[in-house]
Formats: C-alpha cells, sequence, structure tokens
C-alpha cells in the first residue's frame, strides 16, 4: 500500500514543498531548552549543571547536523526548493534577521541604561570606579578591520557564484572562514588579558554578555560558511540555485553590522 504522502507528492500541481514529518524541531526545542538551562545552573554552581549543558549542546549539534542535512538533502538532490519555495526561505531569513537585532538591542539596551545614567552604587561614573577597560585602537580595532575585510570577501564569493565563477567562490570563502578564525582567536586573546569578568558590576556583565553572543554568532556563522565551502566543493551550489550560500553571506554581513555597533558604542564610546 502507498502511503498517503507520496501520493499527494506525486501528484502535486504546485510548486510549494509539502514537509516530510520530522523529528528534529522536536529534538532540536528541547536541546536549546536544556542548553538555556544548563547555563543557569552552572552559573549558579548547581551540582550537575556541567553535564546538563554539554550533554544538552552535543545533542544540540546532532540535532542541527540531522536537520541540515535533510534540508540539503531537499534542495540538492529532492529538487523541492523551486523558486516559490526560496521566496518563503528569503522571507524567513529576513525575520530572523529581524528577530537577532531585536535581541541584541535588548542587551544594548541594559549597556546605554546603566552608562547614560549611571546609578549612585557605582559611584555615578562610567566606566565604574575600579574598571580597567580595554583600549579600543588595539586589539578590538583590529578585530573590527578583519571583519570588515571579511565582509568584503564574502562580498567576492557572493558575486563570483553569480557570475559562474566557482574556484574564484571557493577562494573568497576560503579566505572569509580564515579571516573568521583569525577573528574568533583574537576575541579569546583579549578576554584573557582584560582586567575584569563577568561578575564585576553591570559593566564586567554587560560586555562579556554583548561580546560574547556576538562571538558565538561569529562561531555560528563560521559553520555555515564551512559548510556552504563543502557543499560549493561537491557541485551542490551553483550560480542558478545558491539560497543556502545567499542566507550565509547575509548573516555574515549581519554580524559585521553588529560589530561595528559594538565597537562604537561599548569599546569607544563606553570607554571614554
Amino acid at each position: 500500500m502507498i502511503p498517503l504522502i507520496k501520493v499527494l507528492k506525486s501528484t502535486q500541481s504546485h510548486p510549494f514543498h509539502l514537509v516530510d514529518p520530522s523529528p528534529w524541531p522536536l529534538f532540536t526545542s528541547l536541546s536549546a531548552f536544556g542548553c538555556a538551562s544548563g547555563a543557569v545552573l552552572y552559573m549558579h554552581a548547581y551540582s550537575g549543571a556541567t553535564f546538563t549543558l554539554i550533554s544538552s549542546f552535543l545533542l544540540l549539534i546532532l540535532s542541527k547536523t540531522g536537520w541540515w542535512r535533510d534540508v540539503v538533502r531537499e534542495a540538492s538532490f529532492e529538487g523541492h526548493h523551486t523558486s516559490n519555495v526560496q521566496i518563503g526561505l528569503r522571507y524567513g531569513m529576513l525575520l530572523f534577521i529581524i528577530s537577532e537585532v531585536l535581541f541584541f538591542f535588548a542587551f544594548l539596551w541594559a549597556f546605554f541604561h546603566s552608562s547614560l545614567s549611571p546609578a549612585i552604587e557605582i559611584g555615578s561614573i562610567w566606566p565604574p570606579k575600579g574598571i580597567d577597560v580595554l583600549d579600543p585602537w588595539k586589539i578590538p580595532f583590529l578585530n573590527t578591520l578583519i571583519l570588515l575585510l571579511s565582509g568584503c570577501t564574502i562580498t567576492w564569493a557572493h558575486h563570483s557564484i553569480i557570475a559562474n565563477l566557482r574556484m574564484q567562490t571557493i577562494l573568497g570563502l576560503g579566505c572569509t572562514l580564515i579571516l573568521a578564525v583569525v577573528f574568533t582567536s583574537f576575541q579569546v586573546l583579549e578576554y584573557t588579558i582584560a582586567s575584569f569578568r563577568l561578575a564585576d558590576g553591570i559593566y564586567g556583565s554587560t560586555f562579556y554578555i554583548i561580546t560574547g553572543f556576538h562571538g558565538f554568532h561569529v562561531f555560528i556563522g563560521t559553520t555555515i560558511l564551512l559548510i556552504c565551502l563543502v557543499r560549493m566543493a561537491k557541485y551542490q551550489l551553483t550560480y542558478q540555485h545558491h539560497f543556502g550560500f545567499e542566507a550565509a553571506a547575509w548573516y555574515w554581513h549581519f554580524v559585521d553590522v553588529i560589530w561595528l555597533v559594538l565597537f562604537v558604542s561599548i569599546y569607544w564610546w563606553g570607554g571614554l
């Protein structure tokens, strides 16, 4: 007996994708909830928090790997990502980036709320007394140049894939990945030499939360670009069908713009 969903797909008279039942949304939601819970428990020094955080994170990686594998299969081998479907995917990616903008807006609100009108508990000054801020014209400025250069290389790769220049696309993606790893390495170095920590009042908490989440977004973007590079090497992306790469480029430009906001507001203005 032929399953109903296969009958529907064989007689489908519209260009939209009827998604098969998948376990990945449920697994991803549970693992993300476990990561958030494990992080909170870890910050409050509960026993078993480390196991909860690590196991949930590994489950999240497993879930995303399976989910992305299925999406790649639907796009590259099953032909489900038609032009109409890609329009919906573009709207979805745009809404996701907007939600990320609001995510950073919330943390920047906390930063400016404390810095524009410092409370008497922190001495009515900003930065608070005792905080030795980082020099914005050293590692932060260098990281700004690195990230701006990576924005140029990802744009180079984007224009190359549109022009059907496969090797230049691979080269541009490779350069972007190298710059992303260098940026992350300098970010880690900056954290090791900083004289303040997350627990050092409102300045430490806002600084590490905002820059740390940005660093996490850089890590996610690096992972997505690496997947795009592998797919490009396997001839799964073409000048006619490359929305996965285009979405990654949008995301990377978003990371660039957010870093410029952080550099001006937190490193430069916030350290005056």
